[in-house]
């Protein structure tokens, strides 16, 4: 699968990105990273706000790559399209954020203390090498956004 052949089963749709744009969703995937770190909060909360750093980050690539979700699946979407920008070797990564996407589901809307402190320091552990790495592709791929 390709982004393209996303786009024609509808799960994509044309994007057009500008260096504003990424530098705010940037703006954003820092101060996530930096208030999932408080320690004041549930570790529901921080892993919500470190699965949007996350969420964020694979922004970040699908509009580099002139692409955003289509409406319905748009988080799933996003975080599955990691893999086909980065590389096959990104899947477990994909399926990683996939879990995670799953889980803030549920701290989000269903219950209490889903998450522990442990998954929300992991995550976001994962959210600052992603952001390494999504930085790393910009300045390779597309450096007119940085």
């Amino acid at each position: 699968m390709t982004l393209k052949n996303w786009e024609s089963n509808g799960w994509l749709k044309s994007h057009s990105s500008s260096k504003q744009e990424i530098e705010q969703l940037l703006q954003i995937v820092d101060r996530d990273i930096k208030d999932s770190k408080q320690t004041d909060l549930s570790p529901d909360w921080r892993f919500g706000i470190a699965y949007n750093a996350a969420l964020k980050l694979c922004t970040i690539l699908l509009y580099s790559e002139g692409f955003m979700a289509e409406r319905s699946a748009t988080h799933y979407r996003t975080i599955q399209s990691l893999s086909l920008i980065l590389g096959k070797e990104r899947e477990d990564d994909a399926d990683y954020l996939n879990t995670c996407r799953a889980k803030r589901n549920m701290v989000e809307y269903d219950s209490v203390g889903g998450a522990t402190d442990a998954e929300a320091d992991e995550l976001i552990d994962f959210v600052g090498n992603l952001k390494d790495d999504v930085l790393k592709w910009l300045k390779i791929n597309h450096p007119e956004y940085l």
